[in-house]
């Protein structure tokens, strides 16, 4: 569950608080963001994903679990319980398609933590063969599109980090961290 590495150093040099929150894990895949989550003192972790049976074991049967399969968050329509805090681990859909679903199911003050992968984010002109991303001035351009982005529904973006780990084919990732505060959505 490498993944959860990328997880933890947002966690750490963001100074995200975890303890005690209930969590929504989005594109939950083997559950490494969810096992970071829970390693954190997540009180309780909703993972979804639109794959099926790919969630490890330990993950699956942990008691402060619910995985949710076969479900493409763009569409999920709510939770038993509004969440603290989500994490997004996205491919093959921008997260600004997702966002009204995800505010949907937050909490007035939650946060939010988002992986940002530019091969999904960037113009089709602007992703080279084999799926990467390699020019700097792209990666900024979109991590100014996505902050701008979520930050058009009602959030704060706190900073964000380059990922320790590349993704898929070697592509440069980022983690970007937000707040969603009730002062602001009152505004």
């Amino acid at each position: 569950m490498y993944v959860g590495y990328k997880l933890e150093a947002a966690i750490e040099q963001l100074g995200i608080d975890v303890s005690g929150k209930v969590a929504l894990d989005s594109g939950l895949s083997t559950g490494g963001f969810a096992d970071c989550l829970l390693q954190y003192g997540a009180s309780f972790v909703y993972g979804v994903d639109v794959g099926y049976g790919q969630v490890a074991e330990k993950i699956r049967r942990h008691e402060r679990v619910c995985v949710i399969e076969r479900t493409n968050l763009r569409y999920l329509s709510g939770l038993p319980q509004k969440v603290d805090l989500v994490t997004l681990d996205l491919s093959f859909i921008s997260i600004l398609l997702v966002m009204p679903a995800v505010v949907s199911v937050m909490k007035e003050d939650a946060s939010l933590v988002t992986l940002v992968k530019p091969q999904f984010e960037a113009r089709r002109s602007q992703v080279g063969s084999g799926g990467i991303v390699r020019d700097p001035t792209v990666h900024q351009e979109v991590l100014e599109k996505i902050i701008t982005g979520v930050e058009n529904f009602g959030f704060c973006s706190k900073g964000w980090i380059e990922s320790p780990l590349k993704g898929a084919e070697g592509n440069t990732e980022f983690l970007v961290h937000f707040s969603r505060t009730a002062e602001r959505n009152a505004n």
